[in-house]
């Protein structure tokens, strides 16, 4: 019997017998050690890593400004209460912006991906509402220039607020109250969790306010136009001036509805008519330029007022240069 097995395996020479013994003990070994998968590596998307350096960005600039308006008691009047509520806006859509992308890569689970998708939707409809509330503010002020500085419009001023807040918060909680799509992805935009339904509305709503915010304008424009007609026939020698100064001032305007149009309108056409199915670089290049909006807004609505450069310089130094102007700001200057 011995030489029956020895038989067996003549055919192969002896140092590949031994190998094939070797083997075959080794992996009878093995089969009894578990296997343990190897840790999927994190890759993180570069767009991500951009959108988390906007909002890094924004959160610092705004937050200047809340500190600033906050700490500051002179800095109350309707003009600055509306700087203040776009500045809190956007410093919330910052940090939306920065704890959606820790949550997308640390904390996965769909809780957070509600709360954070909830957070960045309030604060972006709060700081495009802010915007229209300060277009309406500029409108008032005009229009009303002799009964502007009164309660009535501080208490006009408040009721805005609480109204695009409470609103705000509301579109917010949209998603975490069930209006999504985690449970039918066939129903997702191209944000998901918000489903189709959700960001047309959304989208609707801001061509519905950058419509009204147009034709506001358009009105400041043809007062502030009124006025510098008025003041030429009083002062024949200084018409060239006034129609400089005007221009200016039309120009700026123009700048400012622009730039706002620039940064929100390409993502607000894109998600009437795309969904989920899209290649999502499309949501990205089209998301981004309208977290660049909340960048620019500081700079617009904030630093350039006289009296939010007086309280950062006796902030930062303790002091106001010389050269910066003593005229206050009126309202009605944008």
């Amino acid at each position: 019997m011995n030489e029956d097995r020895k038989g067996n395996v003549s055919w192969l020479p002896r140092d590949a017998a031994e190998a094939s013994a070797a083997e075959n003990i080794s992996a009878a070994a093995s089969s009894l050690i578990p296997v343990i998968d190897p840790e999927p590596e994190l890759v993180v998307n570069p767009w991500d890593i951009v959108l988390c350096t906007s909002g890094t960005l924004i959160s610092c600039e705004n937050a200047i400004v809340v500190l600033i308006i906050f700490h500051n008691p002179s800095l109350r009047a309707p003009m600055f209460l509306l700087i203040g509520s776009l500045a809190l806006a956007d410093l919330l859509a910052g940090i939306g912006l920065i704890v959606n992308f820790i949550f997308a890569y640390l904390l996965q689970s769909e809780a957070t991906k509600l709360v954070t998708i909830g957070l960045i939707v309030a604060s972006f409809s709060a700081s495009v509402c802010s915007l229209l509330a300060i277009t309406v503010d500029r409108y008032l002020s005009l229009y009303y220039a002799l009964t502007y500085n009164s309660e009535r419009t501080v208490t006009f001023t408040y009721v805005m607020l609480i109204l695009l807040w409470g609103a705000s918060i509301c579109i917010g909680l949209l998603p975490v109250m069930g209006w999504n799509c985690l449970k039918d992805e066939s129903t997702c935009s191209v944000i998901r969790p918000l489903t189709k339904n959700n960001a047309a509305i959304l989208s609707v709503s801001f061509l519905l306010m950058f419509a009204l915010m147009l034709q506001l304008y358009i009105q400041i424009c043809k007062i502030v136009m009124r006025h510098a007609h008025q003041i030429a026939l009083q002062h024949h020698f200084l018409a060239t001036s006034h129609y400089v100064t005007t221009r200016k001032g039309v120009s700026t305007l123009a700048i400012i509805l622009g730039t706002f149009a620039a940064c929100w309108m390409p993502f607000t056409l894109y998600s009437l008519i795309a969904d989920y199915t899209y290649p999502s670089i499309y949501t990205y290049a089209t998301l981004l330029p309208a977290t660049y909006n909340s960048i620019i807004n500081p700079v617009i609505y904030a630093f350039r007022n006289q009296e939010i450069q007086k309280a950062l310089w006796l902030i930062c130094c303790g002091c106001i240069p010389p050269n910066l102007s003593q005229r206050a700001r009126s309202p009605s200057d944008v």
